[in-house]
């Protein structure tokens, strides 16, 4: 009986220890993950490709520089970008807006959720992005 006691006393005993890392550790592997994404064009060109239904004429096609914005428990490097595709049909959509967030140098996710997107790129700056107008299929 009282190793039945003793083993049941230790096995609460185990779930009552920390398991895992601590919010330090946490914090420091999030912010290791932030590097400056050296290729964040070529990235989303490869992304873009993929996204839309038809990837040719693309107009009016902007980006700006990544940025650390905040993100989830801490900051990432997003960049923000705005184009014109085409529908399935043929026609221009309109002028569109998604968010680019990186992780460890790479597109991560992307987010095209006008809420999102204003929120994000509230105070961005854009530039030309003549290489997003060139992409074929």
């Amino acid at each position: 009986m009282r190793w039945l006691v003793l083993v049941a006393v230790l096995m609460v005993g185990g779930c009552a220890t920390e398991v895992g890392p601590s919010p330090a550790e946490l914090k420091a592997q999030w912010e290791a993950q932030n590097v400056f994404p050296q290729n964040y064009k070529a990235d989303l060109m490869a992304y873009m490709r993929t996204y839309l239904n038809d990837p040719t004429h693309i107009r009016a096609a902007a980006v700006s520089q990544p940025q650390l914005k905040p993100v989830g428990p801490g900051e990432r490097y997003v960049a923000c970008v705005r184009f014109d595709a085409r529908k399935s049909g043929g026609q221009y959509a309109g002028p569109k807006e998604g968010v680019a967030i990186y992780v460890s140098n790479k597109l991560d996710r992307f987010l095209g959720v006008p809420k999102e997107v204003r929120e994000f790129c509230k105070d961005a700056v854009y530039a030309p992005f003549p290489e997003l107008e060139t992409l074929t299929r």
